[in-house]
């Protein structure tokens, strides 16, 4: 219990964090009052409602995301070097933004396009790995990345065809950021998010028993098909809504559920909550970390969160192999 009140304090003082950091400097008294009087007709509480609290909530709400995202393939697939965008969802995504921009499209209609976009390079994924009832791992993978592959020359095209200086949006996209989010587009993705938690929620137990082979979790009654397909929609939702909320951000879905099993152990239940709570902690640290490095000038969030995110991937990939969950 007590580990989950310091998970909480870590997250809630992140968000706190990220209240105080803009252009324009607000004292602890500023960013109380606006809290506390979200009505009120000041500087200050239009700056804390309307540019950094729903900011730093999108923050929270993709790192909670992806973190879960990359914690259920990584139990899935009982590989702790997967992340959540092994399924092409940021990928396909990219492509259905670089052509939207390329094309002319309305920017208004970009983020959706993304997400329906990573939701069906999900579901080719799926559909190219089925066997069966249930789903192949190793076709899972090799789906994953050859489709990744073809929608990163997409990508190189259509930053080709636009020249140097029109492909901003699309550079932005890929790169990751916040800048411009605010309530309507979490609201917009929220209802996703949700489902995905559920779902998340409901393929728990079998995460445990999938921990030992797919055949052990046979014997003890889980029915592996249906898990495979729960875990999947599951990821899949989280990851394209965190991608139509930030664009691509990786390494969240990679490092923190190895940070979750380091900090309660490998039990499923234990972690996943663990995961989300660190997942809702780093991104919004980061996010106001990006924005106050260089003022004005703002780092886009996944190039910030690679530069810490490669080395601790080599640290984990280079530590014994028994020791990447937590053991």
């Amino acid at each position: 219990m007590f580990t989950y009140a310091a998970l909480a304090a870590a997250m809630l003082a992140a968000i706190v964090v990220g209240l105080f950091v803009g252009g324009t400097e607000l004292s602890p008294v500023d960013v109380a009052g606006a809290l506390l009087h979200p009505h009120a007709a000041n500087d200050a509480t239009t700056i804390v409602w309307t540019l950094r609290f729903p900011r730093v909530a999108i923050a929270a709400v993709v790192g909670a995301s992806l973190a879960v995202a990359g914690f259920l393939l990584q139990g899935l697939l009982r590989n702790p070097l997967v992340d959540p965008f092994l399924t092409g969802v940021s990928a396909g995504a990219g492509a259905a933004v670089a052509v939207a921009v390329a094309a002319g499209v309305a920017e208004t209609f970009v983020p959706p396009l993304g997400f329906a976009a990573g939701l069906a390079s999900a579901v080719l994924v799926a559909t190219l790995a089925r066997r069966g009832g249930g789903i192949d791992v190793e076709r899972l993978i090799l789906a994953g990345v050859s489709l990744s592959a073809l929608f990163s020359a997409i990508v190189t095209l259509a930053l080709l065809r636009l020249g140097r200086g029109s492909g901003d949006e699309i550079l932005a996209w890929l790169a990751g950021s916040l800048a411009g989010r605010g309530w309507p587009e979490l609201a917009i993705a929220l209802p996703y998010i949700v489902v995905g938690l559920v779902l998340a929620a409901m393929s728990v137990p079998a995460l445990n028993a999938l921990r030992l082979g797919a055949s052990v979790a046979q014997t003890v009654g889980i029915d592996v098909a249906r898990t495979q397909w729960l875990v999947l929609a599951a990821s899949t939702l989280l990851a394209a809504a965190a991608v139509t909320l930030s664009g691509i951000v990786g390494f969240v879905g990679l490092i923190v559920p190895h940070m979750a099993r380091r900090v309660v152990g490998t039990d499923a239940r234990r972690a996943l909550v663990a995961s989300a709570m660190l997942g809702a902690t780093l991104v919004p640290l980061a996010d106001a970390l990006a924005r106050s490095l260089a003022p004005p000038l703002e780092i886009p969030l996944g190039v910030l969160l690679a530069l810490a995110g490669v080395p601790a991937f080599l640290y984990l990939y280079l530590r014994p192999r028994g020791r990447l969950w937590g053991t």
